[in-house]
């Protein structure tokens, strides 16, 4: 299978970072062709001009050219980033508007203008999100109602046509101690054999 990860996180030495070096070795060990975009490594540059909107744009920025191509040819999502103020980081969300693209990742049915429900069109059919937090789970659900969760969910992959979704939390990172990041590797690791067995 191809996967496309997806980590947005500019400190290298992150439990984003040991995420992605733990499902790195996972897929490859599956057998697993794989793709990572490190988006802030790579300078992505997240602002969505006009000139991009139109579906029938032709995308001549080189870099947004392959984030597009890896992205319509991959048979699984990863998405790494931590939680920041309820949403993805902005180089993440600018990824997001300029990436899912009209006519790559959804489209409108024939007589529809653009005010109903968009038809899905990514070829992967299953998507992981991991995500680090300094929130506690209760207040994250009962305050917040865990905004993430509709955003990657319901959102972006749901609409996009990808329905195999499962999204994991990691907590509390700020005070969380090395035998807790080990088992929390261990946990990211399991998901990913269970999500993306070997080929």
């Amino acid at each position: 299978m191809n996967i496309v990860i997806v980590l947005a996180n500019p400190d290298s030495k992150s439990f984003c970072y040991a995420i992605v070096s733990e499902v790195l070795g996972k897929l490859n060990e599956n057998k697993h062709s794989v793709c990572l975009h490190d988006l802030y490594q790579e300078k992505f540059n997240p602002i969505l001009y006009k000139e991009e909107i139109p579906k029938k744009t032709i995308i001549t920025d080189p870099m947004l050219l392959k984030h597009c191509n890896d992205l319509a040819q991959a048979d699984g999502i990863i998405i790494i980033h931590p939680n920041w103020w309820g949403q993805p980081p902005a180089i993440l969300t600018g990824w997001i508007d300029r990436v899912l693209r009209p006519g790559l990742a959804y489209e409108f049915i024939d007589g529809d203008n653009g005010e109903g429900v968009p038809l899905g069109l990514l070829k992967a059919k299953t998507a992981v999100v991991f995500n680090t937090s300094n929130t506690h789970k209760e207040r994250e659900n009962n305050i917040f109602k865990d905004p993430l969760e509709t955003i990657w969910k319901n959102c972006i992959f749901d609409l996009c046509g990808v329905k195999d979704f499962y999204r994991q939390m990691f907590r509390i990172i700020v005070t969380s101690t090395p035998e807790q990041r080990n088992e929390w590797l261990g946990e990211v690791a399991t998901i990913i054999d269970q999500k993306f067995p070997c080929s």
